[in-house]
Formats: C-alpha cells, structure tokens, sequence
C-alpha cells in the first residue's frame, strides 16, 4: 500500500494533485506534531510542514513558524517565524495574522528562512545556481501570485543565471529578463530592482498560465517567444532558442502541469509577440 508520504513525493502530477499532495504532507506533519497514529517525531514535522510551506501553503507556513516561534523541536527564532508567518498572512490565512501581533519585526541584517529552506529547493528542479537573497525574495512573493516557486527560480535560472543586472541583446532586462513592453504592461518601473522585476515576471506566468491552462512547456515556450508566437504555431514555435529554452525549463521544474487562475487573463488580455521572432 502507497504511503500519504510517498505520494507526495514532487512527480509530474496534475495541478489537483498538486494541491492534493500538498494537503497531505501537511496532514501527515500534524500527525507527527501531536502523535496522532505514530510516535511524536517533531523534527519529522518540520521537515514536512518545510516541504508544504515551499509549495506556497498557507497551513505549512503557519505551523513551521509557529514551531520557530515557540521553539518547538527546533531553536526558536522569531526572525524565521515573522517571516514565514508573513508569508501565509498574504494568503489572508488568519491564525497566521494574529500570531504576527505577538512577534517582533524580523532583524533585516539575519536569514529569515530556516535551514530545511535549503534543502529542499533542490529535490524537484535538480541542482542549479541559486542566489540566497533571489531565492528568499521568490520564496516571499510567490503564495501572493500562487505560482510554485520551483517554477519561478526555474525560470530565473535560464533567463539570467540569478544576475540582477543582466541584459540580453533583445534588451531584456534584470532577473526574468522583462523586455521593455512586458515590463510596461505589468506596470513595472525599474526592471533591474529585484522585487520590481520578479513581480513582473511572476504576474507575466500567472496570465500564461491562465491562458494555457497551466501546460508548463507552451508558458515557457511563450515566456521566450511572446503567446502570440505559440498561439501561431499551435504549440512550441520551431524556433531552435525556444525549443532549448523549453527543455531547459522542464529540466529544472520536472513538472508538465501547474495549477492556473482562470480569471487571471482578464487583467492584461491581449496577445503579445516577442519582437525579436
């Protein structure tokens, strides 16, 4: 019989299974918190409720900060808990805004992610270059756009290899590289400011996302290309870039579906080329 815990395992899954998963590994870490059906294991709690908060849930992200907070099976840290209690207070998730009340304000000069951050950003992407104040910035904004985070670092690997500064000789600019009429049409100001730019990005995959149904390779495909090109075409453009930079996607991400907002293409809908194909 298939563990709760290895079905949660991070595999190409469909996007309700995806939620799914996620309900599981925080159902199976409550288990493990309070004994219920198995020997009290709090570090077995953490690291389940770690994996949870990653992909963006809200409960996850309570329950390890209230860990961190109270310094149970884990030193406390209230850096670590504001930050993660921070997080699922943007979901609206309202224990969280209460503990908040009773936490002083993270110190910004320390890490605000515990050590189980680290380990698990490998596990569904392999391993690529990750920089620690991009990755903690990922983390932070990601539940706001409901998008994976693995597929926005994912991203951000290819486009610019985690360079906040970078530009491309199409004039893409900063992180995910946002050429100029991506940038406008997101409403952001300053491409090379990190948060500026990833909110940019991050809105950008979340119309995709809406607009293709959450098929990870026709949003990559038209992250590179524009929706138009992939709308064109009826799938991945015969463009040699588009077609690497597609691979290199799903290389990293390993997933081919992602949960979508339908209404999310009401926010900017028109269809857009990319210049440059």
């Amino acid at each position: 019989m298939t563990s709760s815990l290895a079905l949660a395992q991070d595999k190409k899954t469909s996007p309700s299974q995806i939620a799914q998963d996620t309900e599981m590994l925080v159902a199976e870490a409550r288990r493990h918190e309070h004994g219920e059906g198995v020997p009290q294991d709090r570090e077995k709690a953490l690291e389940l409720y770690c994996r949870a908060a990653q992909r963006g849930s809200a409960e996850g992200q309570y329950a390890l900060g209230w860990m961190y907070a109270n310094g149970r099976g884990v030193e406390r840290d209230d850096n670590i808990a504001a930050q993660l209690l921070t997080m699922a207070a943007a979901q609206e998730y309202l224990p969280a805004k209460k503990l908040l009340q009773f936490i002083p304000p993270p110190d910004e000069t320390k890490t605000h992610f515990p050590d189980c951050w680290q380990t698990y950003l490998h596990r569904p992407t392999k391993e690529f270059y990750v920089s620690q104040p991009v990755f903690a910035l990922v983390q932070k904004l990601a539940p706001q756009y409901q998008i994976d985070p693995y597929l926005v670092l994912a991203v951000i690997s290819v486009e610019s290899a985690f360079n906040t500064q970078a530009v491309s000789s199409k004039n893409a600019q900063g992180l995910m590289q946002l050429i100029p009429a991506t940038a406008e049409r997101f409403q952001v100001k300053d491409a090379f400011d990190p948060e500026e730019n990833i909110k940019g990005g991050m809105a950008y995959l979340r119309w995709l996302l809406a607009f293709f149904q959450g098929d990870v390779a026709l949003v990559a495909a038209a992250y590179n290309a524009g929706e138009g090109a992939v709308e064109k075409h009826g799938g991945v453009p015969p463009y040699p870039e588009t077609v690497d930079y597609v691979k290199k996607i799903l290389g990293r991400y390993q997933k081919t579906t992602h949960p979508y907002q339908p209404e999310a293409t009401n926010r900017t809908a028109f269809i857009f080329t990319r210049a440059d194909h």
